[in-house]
């Protein structure tokens, strides 16, 4: 790492090392992966059952494994080298995914059948999550951390940018097509974690038998830092109220009428945002005010929310999408790398899967919420309410969390 730590600087310079490069690969075939397989299961649900509620029980079903390992797979990222941790973990999305493709092909599957793929896939990433996150402050030093956060971040949003745009098109083709390439997504990830040099088996200092003592050591963790929980919990709230993915095939199909490729333009809009302004905080990062301008950016993607769902017109909706992607870049950004940075590596998974349960557990339940309030209000008055209740937080946050609201730099 001496020889690459010369030559790195700049707003690439986490490119400078091997390991980040294959990380980067990784993180956007995941990507890829996942978003072709959102594409395609809420899209041919849809299709199959014309309800809202079984997109609902879908994101539900994706929620479950991560809330019911959450602690343990913490520990399992703490516990056993994570490189292996993580190859594993995306080779059982892999067979899951192919398992449900080949149903697929064969015919018409039984909804309990896409939902226990969809379970085991979201059981695959339950593992994967922490130890990825956990991997990530390994590969590059300190000071190009926030670097590599930038990219890292923007990398997987333009995985969501590229992934429903090319499931959209595939679909065309039928939904065998989409199901294959998603597959072979999630083999391809998998081999380029696998090719990670960096020692990656987690410190000593970590380890320990399974108790609740070592199990729970992340959340307190997470309690006792005022900055670190008012983050997350923030992310929590804006993903769970604010989030619209789950809806958009409503949107596309009844609303806007614009059909599978439509569906993946708006399902890209976001990311589009998400990765352009990724860019600009790779050229120009953020200074100063970090907390306010997170709780600043997670008001505007509510705001934004708001218009999306009231927007009878296509290319609004696409622009508010694109607004809400780079206003969450912004809160993305800051929050990974602040509670990354500020936790012991010997911690780090176990803070990584609390965290996975409030942001990435927090999108598949809020999936579910949406889901839940379209069937009962209305695909529009759902995003509107669930938009007035993330700006709603943000307000709130400045009196909640005042640290956070006061925080300057992202990297003290």
């Amino acid at each position: 790492m001496a020889g690459e730590k010369a030559v790195a600087s700049g707003a690439y310079s986490a490119f400078a090392f091997r390991d980040f490069r294959y990380w980067i690969a990784y993180r956007y075939l995941s990507g890829i992966a996942l978003q072709m397989r959102a594409v395609a299961i809420g899209w041919y649900l849809y299709e199959v059952t014309g309800s809202a509620i079984a997109l609902g029980i879908a994101g539900l079903a994706t929620f479950v494994p991560s809330l019911a390992f959450a602690l343990f797979t913490g520990h399992v990222a703490d516990t056993y080298n994570r490189r292996n941790v993580v190859v594993i973990s995306f080779s059982v999305c892999a067979v899951a995914m192919m398992g449900l493709t080949a149903a697929i092909v064969a015919g018409s599957p039984p909804l309990w059948l896409i939902y226990l793929s969809v379970a085991v896939i979201g059981l695959g990433r339950a593992f994967g999550n922490p130890a990825s996150q956990a991997i990530t402050p390994n590969l590059v030093p300190r000071e190009h951390f926030a670097n590599a956060v930038t990219w890292y971040s923007s990398v997987w949003q333009f995985a969501v940018v590229s992934g429903p745009a090319i499931g959209g098109i595939l679909y065309l083709f039928g939904p065998n097509a989409i199901f294959y390439a998603s597959s072979g997504a999630f083999v391809l990830c998998a081999l380029c974690a696998h090719m990670l040099r960096t020692p990656l088996d987690p410190s000593k200092d970590g380890r320990g038998p399974i108790s609740w003592a070592t199990l729970s050591a992340g959340l307190r963790f997470i309690w006792s830092r005022q900055v670190i929980f008012g983050a997350i919990a923030l992310d929590l709230v804006a993903v769970l109220f604010g989030g619209v993915t789950a809806l958009l095939p409503i949107i596309a199909k009844d609303v806007l009428e614009v059909g599978p490729a439509g569906l993946g333009f708006l399902r890209s809009s976001p990311a589009i945002g998400a990765v352009l302004m990724g860019f600009l905080i790779a050229r120009m990062p953020v200074q100063g005010r970090a907390g306010r301008k997170m709780l600043i950016a997670v008001g505007i993607y509510g705001l934004a929310a708001v218009v999306v769902g009231f927007s009878p017109w296509f290319l609004v909706s696409s622009a508010f999408l694109f607004v809400m992607g780079a206003a969450d870049q912004v809160s993305v950004v800051i929050r990974h790398t602040m509670v990354q940075i500020e936790t012991p590596d010997e911690m780090r998974g176990r803070v990584a899967a609390v965290s996975s349960i409030f942001v990435s557990g927090s999108a598949d339940l809020g999936e579910f919420r949406a889901g839940m309030s379209a069937a009962l209000f209305g695909v529009g008055n759902a995003i509107v309410i669930g938009g007035l209740c993330t700006m709603f937080f943000a307000a709130a946050w400045t009196r909640l969390f005042p640290e956070l609201a006061a925080r300057d730099k992202i990297v003290n």
